[in-house]
């Protein structure tokens, strides 16, 4: 349902960081940062608890730099390929043996070499749900040689993080570089300053706290993929939202594509409603979002020319407590929509 136009801006944001609050006090998450912005280009921040707790405690600000992690899946890896698309450089229905040949080279027949672009924009292929990549070693040049060549096991179409570490693949061989070294975009970057990054996991394998470094396991050991490694702050993740509503930030084309249903949940990279997502139970059938496993999350109502986003570093100092972010980004879109 629409919301009703009444309600203020500044009420609505208030009335939306009220839940992010309270999670923050009865100690679920150690601080959030939560941005919202309307069809006029008005915009409100508000952010609370700390942005670190261990070894050092340091307090959440509203320039806070986070680890986006899926969010690079939608804010950078599908807006890069469905540009290509756009300019014809490649064909979404297209194998991603037009770019990758050798994907599973040494058999012709393998399934892998029959996936497309759009399949895994819209997480449409039998990949896993996750492989500890990581596990395999350390050397970035030989992991990304293990994945094209992996006999994957093939189950029921699930969200994956392969099909965009694929992507990512994809994009590293038509630009001849990496990823980490391409253009992450206006007001993100590959890595940040720890002193004014909201800290992640204290990791069992790297031994350290992270902080201002990608977070998730794949990507570290890949040195930057498709799937993880943006970093960013509310106000770059909120220009970006605003550059999609108008399409200043990326073509038409690629606008419409993002809105455009690939199944029931899912358009091209983006989610969008359905019983139970992330976005609440009061979003119109035009919003689309994502979220990311740090604790972070964007969502873009076009019917209402508005979007939000809610930062938090809810796997700080660990992934294994039960943050209650789920329950959280509902009641965060809630009261948004439901003003």
């Amino acid at each position: 349902m629409s919301s009703v136009s009444s309600v203020s801006h500044e009420e609505r944001l208030g009335r939306a960081f009220a839940p992010v609050a309270e999670a923050i006090e009865a100690g679920r998450i150690p601080g959030g940062v939560l941005g919202l912005i309307d069809a006029e280009g008005q915009r409100g921040v508000l952010a609370k608890g700390r942005a670190q707790v261990v070894p050092n405690a340091r307090e959440m600000r509203e320039d806070t730099w986070f680890d986006l992690a899926s969010l690079t899946k939608v804010i950078f890896t599908s807006v890069r390929i469905l540009e290509l698309a756009a300019q014809g450089t490649i064909d979404l229905d297209a194998p991603l043996i037009s770019v990758l040949p050798d994907l599973r080279q040494y058999n012709p027949d393998a399934w892998e070499r029959k996936i497309t672009f759009r399949q895994c924009l819209g997480h449409q292929t039998p990949f896993p749900a996750v492989e500890p990549i990581y596990t395999y070693g350390r050397d970035p040049d030989l992991l990304r040689t293990f994945i094209l060549q992996r006999e994957w096991r093939a189950g029921p179409s699930v969200y994956s993080d392969i099909n965009y570490i694929l992507l990512g693949l994809a994009l590293e061989r038509l630009e001849g570089k990496w990823i980490r070294e391409m253009d992450a975009g206006k007001g993100f970057a590959w890595s940040a300053d720890p002193e004014q990054s909201a800290a992640t996991e204290d990791c069992v394998w790297r031994h350290r706290v992270l902080c201002g470094e990608v977070h998730d396991d794949n990507c570290a050991a890949l040195e930057g993929s498709g799937h993880a490694g943006l970093f960013g702050t509310v106000a770059s993740v909120l220009d970006f939202a605003e550059g999609v509503l108008n399409a200043s930030r990326v073509s038409p084309a690629t606008v419409a594509l993002m809105r455009t249903p690939l199944s029931d949940k899912r358009t091209h990279g983006w989610e969008r409603p359905y019983i139970g997502w992330s976005g609440g139970g009061h979003c119109t059938a035009d919003t689309i979002g994502h979220t990311g496993f740090t604790g972070t999350g964007l969502w873009i109502d076009f019917e209402n020319g508005r979007a939000w986003t809610l930062l938090t570093n809810r796997v700080h100092p660990t992934r294994h407590f039960d943050s209650g972010i789920f329950a959280l980004r509902r009641a965060v879109g809630d009261a948004i929509n439901q003003a």
